[in-house]
């Protein structure tokens, strides 16, 4: 969930306007919490002080149910601090559970593992585990973190599939859960307002989430890591409704409440960065984003990692860029001096003419830069269309085979016995119009899953009058499969009228028809499809 959902703070930072910048109760924030930043080693070190005294307590042991306890404890301290420690003392409490033979400590500490691996994306471990526990057999409060569990995981991969099929079921399933562990806990529980705060926010109801996150800050003896994660919420809120600002100031909380609760499975420096890059605050941005990926390596957990150092070589190119930029402005300062100086008109003459070769050689550079991205980016759809019809025509063809193979059988078997009745029958019963049907059904299908955006293209072709609405379970009907097959290269009517067995002069006057209706000129119609990206 945390990778698409960091992505998605990008895309919405990429609409803030370029000059934006910070106030100067912003700023007095950002000064605050690098102060708090510079503190952050003694804040891992009281961290690391009562992490110690766990393990030593953890050692003086011998009764499990005490080990338990204190390994539980260990494991809940590194869970946002360390993975690879957190990993262990998950699989030592599954350990130390079975030695007990307790089913509900054991179910619990499996609770915890999943957690653990739905924290580094391994989202089929996570489901290996979630899939055998009895959650009917456990407590109440145990069921409830099983709830919440199940709720992230299917946010998390929601996310990470991000696509019109499958996320909206993930979203559903993510809901549900959401609606069983919030009946878990009391009204004025920080799980209770926290995941209804967090449903709306993904229902996009922003305004009962902002109310539900802002009863969540309002609970008392709130832990740093709750702080942090409620103010990164309803920062992700504020920039969708475009206040930078407050979103700003809410993301700078986050990160103080991180770095003084020593959480380090976070993404609120790295959004936080985001943001400013965007606002053309690059130095702050910079260190943030430095910060964040001292975070994600101390942490440990792959994803994380990749996820945080994908933005780094892009605000470190923004002040290369900065650098020359400033050497630039030099060099023509002292270009200017020297010329000034020399008063040479010819050298002048000789410079601009220079420069002016140069600026039309970059202008061809760039030109046949431009030609040659259009040319890989046809390729790359090209081979991508290829590719997949290529699988769907084996597909169709090894589907076709094994049916003929098994009336040949069938066949071969009534001749054998001279039952020619039955054989008339089994080729009566060859239903032609439900074969080509199911045809079409997997071209539809898997046109769309290459341009699953088609269909609301093509329909902004037209007003709103005469835009298609397809019928139940209709994924493509015979208008929108013509410039479908011309989409993916078939442009000839009579190849068009022969795989859809409609005659030549029927397709001409669907397309006819079509075109005329198009708010889009009968000429570039045919344009526009072609340009309908995979």
């Amino acid at each position: 969930m945390r990778i698409l959902f960091t992505l998605f703070i990008l895309l919405a930072c990429a609409g803030l306007p370029a000059a934006a910048q910070t106030h100067a109760g912003t700023d007095s924030l950002l000064r605050a919490l690098n102060v708090t930043l510079q503190q952050s080693k003694q804040f891992d070190a009281q961290k690391i002080q009562q992490l110690n005294t766990l393990k030593q307590q953890l050692a003086a042991t011998q009764q499990l149910p005490q080990q338990y306890n204190t390994c539980l404890r260990l494991y809940d301290a590194y869970k946002a601090f360390h993975y690879d420690s957190a990993f262990s003392y998950a699989l030592l409490l599954q350990q130390i559970a079975r030695k007990m033979n307790d089913p509900a400590r054991i179910q619990y500490a499996s609770i915890k593992m999943g957690f653990i691996l739905l924290s580094s994306g391994m989202f089929r471990e996570t489901a290996g585990i979630t899939d055998t526990l009895q959650v009917q057999t456990l407590p109440d409060s145990m069921r409830a973190e099983f709830y919440v569990l199940l709720r992230r995981y299917y946010y998390d991969l929601a996310d990470y599939v991000n696509d019109r099929y499958y996320s909206p079921v993930y979203m559903k399933e993510a809901a549900r859960f959401t609606d069983s562990a919030v009946a878990m806990y009391p009204p004025n529980h920080f799980q209770h307002l926290s995941l209804k705060g967090y449903k709306f926010y993904k229902q996009w109801n922003l305004d009962s989430a902002l109310y539900y996150l802002n009863k969540t800050m309002e609970l008392p003896n709130l832990t740093f890591h709750e702080q942090a994660m409620i103010n990164a919420n309803l920062g992700s809120i504020y920039v969708i409704k475009k206040e930078y600002e407050k979103a700003i100031e809410l993301l700078a909380r986050s990160a103080m409440a991180d770095a003084k609760g020593s959480v380090k499975e976070t993404t609120a420096a790295f959004n936080l960065a985001s943001i400013l890059f965007q606002t053309g605050d690059v130095k702050n941005a910079s260190r943030y984003i430095e910060r964040a990926i001292e975070d994600a390596t101390f942490y440990g957990a792959r994803q994380r990692k990749v996820q945080v150092s994908a933005i780094l070589p892009i605000i470190e190119g923004e002040k290369l860029n900065t650098v020359e930029s400033q050497k630039d402005r030099l060099f023509i300062y002292s270009a200017v001096a020297t010329f000034l100086l020399l008063a040479s008109i010819v050298l002048s003459f000789i410079i601009y003419k220079q420069m002016q070769k140069l600026k039309t050689a970059q202008a061809t550079i760039t030109k046949a830069t431009a030609v040659q991205r259009e040319i890989n980016d046809k390729l790359l759809e090209s081979n991508k269309i290829k590719e997949e019809y290529i699988g769907y025509c084996f597909h169709i063809a090894s589907a076709y085979i094994d049916k003929i193979e098994k009336l040949k059988n069938q066949v071969d078997g009534k001749l054998n016995d001279h039952k020619f009745s039955e054989i008339r029958y089994i080729v009566n019963n060859i239903n032609i119009k439900h074969e080509r049907e199911e045809l079409f059904r997997n071209f539809d299908r898997i046109f769309l899953k290459i341009f699953p955006n088609f269909v609301s293209v093509f329909n902004s072709f037209f007003k709103e009058e005469d835009q298609i609405k397809l019928k139940d379970n209709e994924l493509l009907n015979t208008d929108l499969r013509i410039y479908a097959l011309i989409r993916i290269g078939i442009s000839e009517n009579e190849k068009i009228a022969q795989i859809l067995e409609y005659s030549v002069n029927t397709i001409y006057a669907y397309k006819t028809r079509i075109r005329n209706k198009a708010i889009v000129p009968n000429d570039e119609f045919e344009e526009k499809i072609m340009q309908i990206k995979i």
